[in-house]
């Protein structure tokens, strides 16, 4: 009896241990493209950190600008109608609240009193100047292969910024998450605490890309799922995820779930613009992203993202096909099967005029539904979110505008009108119901000023 224990003990520590090295294995970004890595110094190549080639003799504020947008930091520490970088943000996640820190230089309530090796360990190891940890939602796992000199020249900007008083808002945390203490274990696991090794066997292109999309912009904090530690998992990198309420959308080169139908000036608008013809537009954080942080890099850095993303090993997500062709300009009775009168009647009456009953926009390419993957997604959650919140975007091409229909609209008109569009321009109709449109509103926390676009 004795030896059974023992062999039933021996096989559960090997499979714990199993699972373990898997999840341990899956926290590194890149590591799908193979090849030798080499420290910076020990690189033959084109510099492929801190700013592009045009700033590279820029004096350090002026390069920290460029860098906190490629890091995107104000959509995360920038609170609803709240002061630019003084924090508050809310963070909506299954075991409870979190709040962004104030990074403005206020030396009570902000990063003001910060040494550089104080905001470094924030930035790479996420521990604060008092020594306690910062939860993971600050992207420190990522940050972490920033160089010191691009985090400090951020630190740099950040300190020209005028002063906000904005003390700390307190977590709702359930136990054990509100142990601050039981961070340092997970960072044990999921944070590498290592700076960018570019990649030898790729050219510098990817490798300007791959610390774009990794060591900045962070991408994989949203488009890829999450394990059960709720770290990262690049085992299905960039296939998609859940994001504040929002579908951030599978990146890879899937041809049916993810890019791969793509051309390259398909991304590369996406990214610059958050808007691609025949794809749809960025919305929710994705829409932040873009105008943020997206829309400010210059030409040869988002051309190397676009390089970085097509290297991405497919991964299938569960999306239908994409519906490309216009609807019939003529409703029949029964055309669409799945969607109900109610939601009819609240697109005829609030959005036919823009978005024509083809769902071919005569007024903007912007507003066409036909194609849009947000459209096509049975889940309709970015159909629903765009609905509730609205469009208030300007872009190189112009101010693009939908009001937002979140107050004036139940939760019931919201699902009816969200299920009749999947239904009569994608491939599948949604059944949401009014409880899945409440639960959508207390998941998404977005900036009344910029609620972003309907389709990303």
């Amino acid at each position: 009896m004795t030896k059974i224990i023992g062999i039933v003990v021996a096989i559960l520590v090997v499979v714990a241990l199993g699972f373990a090295g898997w999840l341990f294995l899956g926290r590194d970004p890149t590591s799908f493209a193979g090849g030798s890595t080499v420290a910076l110094e020990d690189y033959q190549g084109a510099n492929v950190t801190g700013v592009p080639a045009e700033l590279a003799n820029a004096d350090v504020v002026k390069r920290g600008e460029y860098l906190i947008h490629a890091a995107d930091c104000e959509a995360c520490h920038t609170a609803p109608g709240g002061a630019p970088f003084a924090g508050g943000f809310a963070f909506n996640m299954p075991f409870g609240t979190i709040y962004s820190t104030n990074i403005t230089p206020d030396k009570e309530t902000g990063i003001g009193n910060y040494t550089d090796a104080q905001f470094l360990a924030a930035v790479h190891k996420g521990i604060r100047a008092d020594g306690e940890k910062l939860y993971p939602a600050m992207p420190y796992t990522s940050y972490t292969y920033m160089t010191d000199a691009d985090a400090l020249a951020i630190k740099a900007y950040l300190f020209t910024l005028k002063p906000v008083h904005a003390p700390a808002k307190q977590n709702q945390l359930s136990w054990p998450f509100n142990q601050r203490g039981l961070v340092g274990l997970w960072d044990v696991a999921f944070n590498t605490d290592e700076r960018f090794r570019p990649n030898t066997s790729q050219s510098p292109q990817w490798n300007r890309g791959a610390y774009l999309a990794e060591a900045l912009g962070h991408c994989g904090e949203c488009h890829t799922p999450r394990n059960v530690a709720y770290a990262v998992d690049n085992h299905q990198k960039f296939a998609g995820a859940i994001t504040a309420g929002w579908h951030a959308y599978n990146i890879t080169g899937d041809k049916d779930s993810g890019i791969g139908d793509w051309s390259d000036d398909d991304v590369y608008r996406y990214l610059s613009t958050g808007h691609a013809d025949g794809h749809g537009g960025a919305a929710g954080p994705m829409g932040e992203a873009t105008d943020d942080s997206l829309s400010y890099l210059v030409p040869d850095d988002a051309h190397a993202l676009v390089t970085y993303l097509r290297s991405i090993p497919a991964h299938a997500s569960d999306l239908p096909r994409t519906v490309t062709t216009a609807a019939s300009a003529s409703y029949k009775e029964g055309a669409v099967a799945d969607a109900d009168s109610r939601g009819e009647k609240i697109f005829a009456g609030a959005c036919a005029s823009c978005h024509d009953w083809t769902g071919v926009s005569p007024v903007t390419g912007y507003a066409t539904l036909t194609g849009v993957r947000a459209v096509n997604d049975p889940s309709a959650t970015n159909v629903a979110q765009t609905v509730i919140n609205g469009v208030n975007r300007t872009t190189a091409d112009g101010r693009i505008f939908m009001p937002a229909f979140g107050e004036g609209y139940s939760d019931d008109d919201i699902a009816a009108v969200a299920n009749y569009v999947t239904a009569r321009f994608g491939a599948k109709g949604a059944h949401l119901t009014g409880k899945d449109v409440a639960d959508l509103r207390k998941q998404a926390t977005q900036k009344p000023s910029s609620p972003e676009a309907p389709n990303g």
